[in-house]
């Protein structure tokens, strides 16, 4: 069985399950030989610009860019029991969910009309389930659509949605609140994020059945920045795509400085001051969880990647007890472990200037600690989930030197 991969509407290459349980994935000869042509993946880009042609077949699991376009954890497993695909067969379910992945990336049925991709019986969905749709993540998320009555409504299969409804958690309280909060004091230190909203669950239209139980009443909507006017797509990809990581290898074989570096080089100086604001802020935050899934280029022209807006902007340390962070700095992971003196050796280990890189740190630190006291009381997060975030950071040598230098 043969599965094209297109760009929005461009042919890209097909992938291919051989006997075996063996996955080759070709580029198209029309792509490779076509010097206008779409971005794909920074991957699959020689530094001369033609395309990495030499990858060899994967076997069961799927090449590591496409694994990464399926969801994870709950979420896979959810879609899998409904469309009656074993969550181990990547390339079934990548098919049965290739119409509506993150980007413009779309996987189809070779052969298949673009504007009529049904799949077969075997994996067809339950009347209106809304299954088909994938952003990579373990959270419950369903795409929606905002009508212009302000409403969210999940529209039927789940297509063509430019919002996201991230679902509270099974387990933890208060998370949509968190990450609300999160976003709002992340734009206030300067850090571009998505449109955001807390909606009442109860108001969100056509969500599924069976979702299981949930702590909390509220959920989070975000604006999809893969989406634009009249559900253009935009592509993107995450970093574990960039760097031809399996999702399970999320939280290491690289670290801060490798990516900054790689940012730097692509995107120029301006795009790495911005990574070196967003570590800070995960750091201030007590973020434990920006693995590589969590951060994205976006190519607004199709082929120059831009840093995407921040996004999964959770405060992890009310919820878990190990204080680390996912990508280690200067081989250091632990939040108390960071200081400017870290930052100085982040700066000397990607070659970066030292002295932007500190001004980058203390400017979202000063933002930082002035802003959250205002956005505490105006959230609405639980009083005991505020009260652990205030504890992390007066833990923090950042905002101790922060302190001090605001006093002199």
């Amino acid at each position: 069985m043969n599965l094209e991969v297109l760009l929005e509407n461009r042919s890209v290459g097909v992938l291919t399950r051989l006997s075996g349980e063996n996955i080759i994935f070709v580029f198209a000869d029309d792509y490779v030989n076509d010097p206008n042509r779409p971005t794909l993946s920074q991957y699959y880009l020689k530094a001369d610009g033609g395309l990495r042609r030499d990858v060899r077949p994967t076997r069961t699991k799927l090449p590591p860019w496409f694994s990464n376009l399926l969801p994870e954890g709950a979420l896979l497993e959810y879609i899998a029991r409904k469309a009656n695909i074993n969550s181990a067969r990547e390339f079934s379910l990548l098919g049965f969910l290739g119409n509506d992945l993150p980007g413009a990336v779309r996987i189809i049925p070779e052969g298949s009309d673009l504007e009529d991709t049904e799949l077969p019986t075997s994996v067809k969905p339950e009347k209106d389930e809304p299954l088909r749709f994938s952003l990579a993540g373990v959270q419950l998320k369903l795409s929606a659509v905002l009508n212009n009555h302000g409403k969210l409504t999940i529209p039927a299969a789940g297509l063509g949605g430019n919002w996201i409804i991230k679902l509270p958690s099974a387990t933890f309280p208060g998370v949509p609140e968190n990450e609300a909060a999160m976003l709002t004091l992340a734009a206030q230190a300067g850090i571009t994020v998505p449109d955001h909203s807390l909606v009442a669950i109860d108001s969100i239209k056509g969500l599924p059945d069976n979702l299981g139980n949930f702590v909390g009443a509220q959920a989070l909507a975000v604006r999809r920045f893969d989406r634009g006017p009249e559900g253009k797509r935009i592509h993107m990809e995450d970093l574990a795509q960039v760097f031809g990581i399996y999702p399970h290898d999320k939280y290491k074989e690289v670290g801060s400085a490798q990516i900054v570096k790689l940012i730097g080089q692509i995107m120029g100086p301006e795009a790495a001051r911005d990574f070196i604001a967003r570590l800070t802020f995960i750091i201030l935050t007590g973020n434990g969880d920006m693995h590589l899934k969590n951060w994205s280029l976006l190519y607004p022209d199709g082929k120059k990647p831009i840093l995407s807006p921040a996004y999964d902007l959770v405060s992890t340390v009310p919820y878990m007890s190990n204080e680390q962070i996912a990508l280690n700095i200067a081989r250091e992971k632990s939040f108390q472990g960071m200081t400017m003196d870290r930052f100085r050796r982040l700066a000397d280990d990607a070659g970066l200037p030292e002295k932007e890189t500190l001004t980058t740190v203390e400017r979202v630190t000063d933002a930082v600690r002035d802003a959250w006291p205002k956005i505490r009381e105006k959230s609405k997060l639980p009083g005991n989930i505020a009260s652990k975030i205030d504890a992390h950071m007066q833990t923090l040598p950042l905002l101790k030197e922060s302190g001090k230098r605001s006093k002199l």
